[in-house]
């Protein structure tokens, strides 16, 4: 199964996947750096170390709160930084609460946090769980299936994601921090990282092109749409535990009203690219069923099509958002708390703009790219010499036709 998947890959693709799979795997085994030797630099530091549980110790039950929980004390080793080969006891269930069933044992690696006090011995407390190998193969599981299902398009779309990884990290992230406005930041970022995947999944066409295009015109949309209401609704950005954080770092200087817009704005990246590329090629689809017929023709067909998949996108992104915050609405429920207050605070007025302002974005996006990808497709005959620069219309694998002129149907 392993060649023939293999010989579904371009031989151009295979080193770029092997930096994808190789990124994963140091993803997937990144940890905090060992902590310098010196401590003379402040009088208390905490170090977040690996460690791996030699033995229980005990285990028993405990009185939390007027409930029995079950707790152990571990016994656990050291693996990497200053402290390793060094033990540890460490508690885990008799001051926090946890989860039914998620209990160690011998073998089992976990994250402990080494807290140092000057003229103390060193003590170790319970973080995390490590997860970093089931995440690993986990992923290993998704680029496999991706690639035998998708073959060559699959490839193109793990490069993109891990396209779009890199300019969230290394352009929209630094730039933000650095002060800049993250409604722009984040509109140019969305942009490329668009732009990007789609010529890189669907090659240099001129449905691409019309797709590119409507999503340009769809995010600077959204982002005024997203601007005026959060003005409107007077937002401050204060609404998480992460902003606070950031707030209270000094040297640090970020527009929090403008942080809430652009995580608007890359929200709503991933359901885009499925809209605009799905409807720039039905419009190509029907347009080579039928060249003779007019934009406006064109234009009432194709929206027939991009009214049922704006009604479905909708529904999806409501039950999103809602899955996410299922327990708060449990707790919210339980308590009998007012509806109108509730919904009036500002973390849950905030997701609720998330939802409407991206729902927006994304009902534009469809009118848009079928216009754009209308006038393209009965227009495109009349471009003379730039005509061939633009590539093909629309085909289904742009590598199987490397001179660009025929076409392929779905």
């Amino acid at each position: 199964m392993l060649k023939s998947l293999l010989k579904r890959i371009p031989a151009s693709l295979l080193p770029i996947l092997a930096l994808v799979f190789v990124g994963g795997y140091w993803l997937g085994q990144w940890r905090a750096a060992p902590p310098s030797a010196d401590s003379s630099v402040a009088s208390y530091t905490t170090n977040n170390v690996r460690a791996q549980v030699t033995e229980i110790v005990q285990a028993g039950q405990v009185d939390l709160g007027g409930k029995l929980q079950n707790f152990q004390i571990l016994a656990v080793e050291v693996l990497e930084g200053r402290y390793a080969g060094r033990s540890f006891e460490i508690d885990y269930g008799r001051r926090q609460i946890v989860a039914a069933g998620s209990y160690f044992s011998p073998g089992d690696q976990l994250l402990i946090t080494v807290s140092e006090f000057p003229e103390m011995q060193a003590q170790a407390y319970y973080t995390d769980y490590v997860r970093s190998r089931p995440l690993a193969v986990l992923f290993l599981l998704f680029v496999i299936t991706t690639l035998f299902i998708s073959g060559r398009k699959g490839a193109r779309s793990l490069i993109s994601m891990a396209f779009s990884l890199t300019v969230i990290i290394a352009f929209i992230l630094p730039r933000i921090l650095a002060g800049e406005d993250p409604v722009w930041v984040s509109v140019l970022g969305a942009f490329g990282i668009l732009a990007g995947s789609l010529y890189l999944v669907y090659g240099w066409t001129i449905k691409t092109h019309a797709a590119v295009i409507g999503t340009l015109i769809a995010l600077l949309l959204t982002g005024l749409m997203a601007d005026y209401f959060i003005q409107l609704t007077r937002m401050t950005g204060f609404s998480s535990e992460e902003a606070m954080f950031l707030s209270q770092q000094s040297q640090l200087v970020v527009d929090f009203r403008g942080l809430v817009l652009g995580g608007i704005i890359i929200g709503s990246l991933g359901v885009l690219d499925d809209l605009v590329i799905t409807q720039a090629s039905v419009i190509f689809e029907l347009y080579l069923l039928d060249p003779k017929q007019t934009w406006r023709a064109l234009y009432r067909r194709g929206m027939r099509v991009g009214q049922d998949h704006v009604a479905a996108t909708v529904n999806t992104l409501v039950l999103a958002y809602t899955g996410a915050a299922l327990p708060l609405l449990l707790l919210v429920t339980g308590a009998g708390t007012d509806w109108f207050v509730f919904i009036n605070r500002e973390f849950v007025a905030e997701e609720i703009l998330r939802t409407l302002v991206g729902s927006l974005g994304l009902m534009m996006a469809v009118p848009l790219t079928t216009l754009v990808a209308c006038w393209a497709a009965t227009s495109m005959s009349g471009w003379g010499r730039i005509r061939p620069l633009l590539g093909p219309a629309l085909q289904a694998d742009f590598d199987h036709e490397p001179h660009g002129h025929g076409h392929h149907h779905h």
